[in-house]
């Protein structure tokens, strides 16, 4: 009993002096766990502090003080824990920005965060918004200052409004932390004049996926060059959503998609009728590409060129849309009951509440099997 005791009020006295040096809890454990091969012990005292004060689990508390060993007291970490509170951030907020930016907790309040906050404030931002997109990107806190505002103009220019960027700042993001002038600027410029791409059309897809717009320049441009390879008109409204589409696909990924089509019976000229019509082909996996093209070709009788031209087949899912619904076809065909306009495409369209009332309930009693085929 008396250790714990002695251990507690050596607690107590030490988060009551801030300046007091961090310790191991003893050298004897210390030097045990070196010589034992492990890895060398945290400040417990650190450990602990981070668990009492901001909420942490000893897992996350025991990465995060690794990072802050070079303090010699929590005068800083106590400063930025009082300023976050005073600015309406509550524990689970707290909790969510010291094991991913441990150096917040070494910042000074009054050169470093409480600035950044005005910046933030005199942008137009309320105390409950601020809260929430700083817990969700702990790294805007490491934004210069100068660059706050002019960021935050360009940026709600691109999504369109202040309640587009504030709904998007409130995810987990990263592009608010490029550069305006190195990144972004040249990559609108080369769209805008280079591609005819509107400012306003580009909105379009900045609210989709801001990182489309953050790319390095000679990606973008390799980015147009594949766009130029499949054939799509830089004048079509799909150019831009063709790129989009082949953003975030790699080099190795977008020619092993084209092989694969190739192997499947498609031609260059087939590949470019696919992509203007659906660019988002490229979403689907090697996997499903396969299967479904196996299918529609082998049991479905279609060409690959028919295919083409018609990609929104390879869209539904196969096992639970595409071969029932083939299926029921099959199946008022034998029958004479199937309208011959009607095309698979249009079939795979309907909901189901649609599809049962047209093509099943009303020959239920000449055929009920037709309620087992899907």
């Amino acid at each position: 009993m008396l250790p714990s005791i002695v251990r507690r009020n050596s607690l107590l006295a030490y988060f009551q002096v801030p300046r007091l040096k961090f310790l191991f809890s003893s050298s004897t454990v210390a030097d045990t766990a070196y010589a034992g091969g492990g890895p060398f012990p945290v400040p417990l005292s650190m450990v602990e502090y981070l668990v009492n004060s901001w909420g942490l689990s000893t897992a996350e508390a025991s990465k995060a003080s690794k990072s802050l060993a070079h303090l010699k007291s929590t005068e800083k970490p106590d400063a930025v824990l009082k300023f976050l509170r005073s600015q309406g951030f509550n524990g689970s907020h707290l909790k969510k920005i010291a094991p991913v930016r441990t150096t917040v907790l070494c910042c000074d309040v009054d050169k470093n965060l409480a600035p950044k906050f005005r910046s933030f404030r005199n942008a137009g931002f309320s105390e409950a918004e601020l809260v929430e997109i700083v817990a969700s990107n702990p790294k805007i806190i490491n934004l210069a200052v100068p660059t706050i505002f002019s960021k935050l103009q360009v940026w709600e220019r691109l999504f369109g409004s202040r309640d587009l960027l504030i709904k998007r700042l409130k995810r987990p993001n990263i592009f608010l932390s490029y550069s305006i002038e190195k990144r972004v600027n040249p990559n609108l410029e080369f769209l805008r004049d280079g591609c005819g791409i509107s400012e306003e059309r580009l909105s379009l897809v900045v609210r989709k996926n801001p990182n489309f717009i953050v790319r390095k320049l000679d990606s973008l441009h390799a980015l147009v060059s594949r766009s130029d390879e499949l054939g799509m008109d830089r004048k079509s409204k799909m150019f831009l959503w063709t790129l989009y589409c082949l953003h975030g696909l790699k080099k190795e990924g977008f020619d092993a998609k084209c092989k694969l089509m190739m192997r499947l019976g498609w031609s260059q000229s087939d590949l470019s009728t696919a992509v203007r019509k659906a660019p988002n082909i490229f979403r689907i996996s090697k996997v499903e590409l396969q299967k479904k093209m196996d299918f529609l070709v082998n049991e479905g009788g279609y060409t690959p060129s028919c295919v083409a031209k018609q990609p929104m087949l390879l869209f539904f899912n196969l096992e639970k849309r595409v071969i029932p619904r083939f299926r029921l076809i099959e199946a008022l065909k034998s029958k004479g009951l199937w309208p011959a306009k009607r095309k698979l495409l249009s079939i795979l369209k309907l909901p189901d509440k649609k599809l049962m009332e047209k093509f099943v309930l009303p020959f239920k009693e000449k055929s009920p099997e037709l309620l087992d085929i899907l």
